[in-house]
């Protein structure tokens, strides 16, 4: 088993004595699972039963920061698994109300318009990949996350900006941000939890929390219900994955669109982004040759943020920054918790998000 770097104890949780031993350096989500065996036991039959993974159909949960993100990251895996019949939710983490607009036209947006523009954007990318259970995070009083915003500091890389919105997902309590997070993945239940590496893809402040959080959720969510999960019933996720790029054909793409002179394109032997890992660390690609035109139809949908470039040598997407990014027919995920299934490819990589822990359909 991979492991999920451990967040750092809160301070009514810090290991004493023989239970700091037995826990002190383990996988977060390993100690969870052993939560949840201790508060099954005190379950009735009913809710024993629900907490059987593998009989019940299966449902993979989604955790993105902006509109835009699903289609850019996951869109074509989304497309094929609910084309296959999976439960597939997408939970958002802010409305994008500091997007950087493309058009000229929409350019007037300001935050809370663009806002709601933006959420129109999702509805229409949402029906483009057959994606019915969208949910946005809300705080524990029904309000939202705001969009942190950013600022670029080279192609590829962003951080955050100088003056931070108090309401946004950045400058939220951490800790209820994961809480809230634990409440969907108790009510949804999924076997697999997809969302981004550490690194937020390229740095923005809300890919990042939302990274933290998901991993801090997930330990909550198989806890025992006496803090931040709501009281529901412990659900232990089986598989989480990262959104990730493997090196070798970002750069070969990079140097084919250099070489026909797209304009904007990266330097294909310079620094990349952090969702671009090591071909090694790749674990899983899930083919979405099929869905293809559902994710273009996706990305089209947000237009304030994305811009097609479809007839270049490699198709390509841009958003604000003007670099070109392939689209590709495959997508990519490091397997950071449970245990990699068959079938596999010809570089041993699965190929199947749930591949060992429930039946194909």
């Amino acid at each position: 088993m991979t492991t999920t770097p451990q967040p750092p104890p809160q301070p009514d949780e810090t290991p004493e004595g023989a239970a700091g031993a037995a826990t002190a350096g383990r996988d977060p989500l390993e100690i969870a699972a052993d939560l949840v065996d201790d508060v099954s036991r005190e379950l009735d039959p009913a809710e024993l039963a629900s907490l059987e993974r593998l009989d019940q159909p299966r449902r993979i949960l989604f955790v993105h920061a902006h509109p835009d993100d699903e289609s850019i990251g996951t869109g074509a895996t989304m497309a094929r698994y609910a084309e296959a019949g999976a439960g597939v939710v997408l939970l958002t983490a802010t409305r994008g109300e500091l997007g950087e607009v493309i058009p000229p036209e929409l350019a007037h947006l300001d935050p809370d318009a663009l806002a709601e523009h933006r959420t129109g954007e999702l509805a229409t990318a949402m029906e483009a990949l057959g994606v019915s259970d969208h949910r946005f995070l809300t705080r524990p009083d029904g309000t939202g996350y705001r969009d942190s915003g950013m600022v670029w500091l080279e192609p590829g890389r962003a951080a955050a900006g100088d003056d931070v919105d108090p309401r946004s997902l950045a400058a939220a309590d951490p800790e209820e941000v994961a809480a809230r997070i634990a409440e969907v993945v108790r009510e949804v239940r999924p076997q697999v939890v997809v969302t981004y590496e550490p690194g937020g893809g390229y740095g923005h402040p809300d890919h990042v929390r939302v990274h933290e959080a998901t991993v801090r959720a997930l330990v909550l969510a198989a806890g025992d219900g006496s803090r931040g999960a709501g009281g529901a019933v412990p659900w232990q996720v089986a598989k989480v994955y990262e959104i990730v790029q493997p090196e070798r054909p970002v750069r070969e793409a990079l140097r084919r669109l250099a070489e026909t002179g797209a304009e904007g394109a990266g330097d294909p032997e310079g620094p990349l982004p952090s969702v671009v890992v090591p071909d090694g660390e790749v674990t899983t690609v899930v083919d979405g040759t099929g869905q293809v035109p559902a994710k273009i139809a996706a990305l089209r949908a947000h237009a304030t943020q994305v811009t097609l470039d479809l007839d270049a040598a490699v198709p390509a997407m841009r958003l604000s920054n003007g670099v070109p990014q392939p689209v590709w027919p495959q997508e990519h995920y490091r397997l950071v918790h449970g245990v990699a299934g068959g079938p596999y490819d010809a570089e041993g990589r699965e190929t199947d998000l749930f591949a060992g822990i429930a039946p194909s359909s």
